[in-house]
């Protein structure tokens, strides 16, 4: 464990988030600011929205010393060096994230992973995985991350890339994927995904947007098409995470992102497939759970990459 806050970043389409994180993973201040992701917005001009972010949370705590920066960003990216072309991203190919941060904090340790392999790693140090050596972290939102901890290591993979269980097949013969392939997870359970498939069904929002917040709502007030999309959704989930079960002999697997808050829509159908293929006698004592640190998890992840180093960090 380090002394000093951490100073963490959760970077992402819509938001870009930071707090200083205590070696305890107390959250001590937070700030937030939409991310310039606008048609046009260049690299540099999204550099320097985070940079002022950075700044003013830094100088509004009294500019603390810290003990270092973690950072969870979208992927993909090269790791650990951390150059990074997030896909909901545009204005960032390729863009030396890990050197800029070394150049703001020159002599402090930077250290940047996917950003739901942080949620993942929050959740293992101080949430739903706690107390636990073998946890799979998830979060299915906009698209559908994980990260591995076996053995309360973090698992990083040849590539940084361990987890990844958005691309776990599920349907062979299923929708094509961004990644190229077809029938991944990610395909049937992102929540845009599940959106277009409820509205090739007939599905129609209400007064509200399409997303899948929408889509969660009318399933609890009873669409029928809303609620087949939650089934899908859950099923799916459930048959990848019985594969990942007999795979790494997990004792948990902690659920979040956006399309988590469906609660029981969600997770019902996802615990029913899981247990109707998870058929192993070891895999049959895993539990599945929704994430406990809610929208902290990444930041609380990315900060545990400095002060447990130990556990969650191979590189440098």
């Amino acid at each position: 464990m380090t002394a000093g806050p951490v100073l963490a970043v959760d970077i992402g389409g819509t938001k870009l988030a930071a707090a200083l994180v205590d070696p305890d993973g107390r959250v001590a201040a937070h700030d937030r600011a939409p991310t310039p992701n606008a048609p046009g917005v260049d690299g540099e001009e999204l550099w320097r929205a985070l940079d002022a972010l950075l700044g003013k949370l830094v100088a509004g705590a009294g500019n603390p010393p810290l003990a270092g920066v973690g950072v969870g960003c979208g992927g993909p990216m090269t790791w650990p060096a951390a150059e990074v072309s997030p896909l909901n991203i545009p204005a960032w190919r390729g863009f030396p994230l890990r050197e800029r941060l070394r150049a703001r904090h020159p002599g402090l340790p930077v250290r940047v992973h996917n950003d739901a392999i942080c949620v993942a790693v929050g959740e293992h140090w101080l949430g739903a995985g706690r107390g636990h050596g073998n946890v799979l972290g998830m979060v299915v939102s906009t698209g559908v991350g994980g990260g591995l901890i076996l053995d309360g290591h973090l698992v990083d993979g040849a590539s940084g890339n361990a987890g990844h269980i958005g691309h776990v097949v599920v349907e062979p013969d299923g929708p094509p994927c961004a990644c190229g392939g077809r029938g991944c997870l990610e395909a049937i359970a992102r929540g845009p995904g599940l959106v277009a498939w409820a509205r090739e069904q007939g599905w129609r929002p209400g007064d509200g947007a399409a997303t899948g917040v929408e889509l969660a709502a009318d399933a609890r007030r009873g669409d029928p098409v809303a609620g087949s999309a939650m089934r899908r959704a859950g099923r799916a989930i459930g048959i990848a995470l019985a594969s990942a079960t007999h795979l790494c002999d997990l004792e948990v697997a902690a659920i979040g992102g956006g399309l988590s808050q469906a609660g029981p829509l969600l997770f019902d159908p996802m615990r029913a497939a899981f247990a109707a293929h998870a058929r192993m006698e070891f895999a049959t004592r895993a539990r599945i759970v929704p994430a406990a640190l809610g929208q902290t998890a990444g930041l609380v992840g990315a900060a545990a990459l400095i002060h447990e180093q130990d556990r969650y960090w191979s590189a440098d």
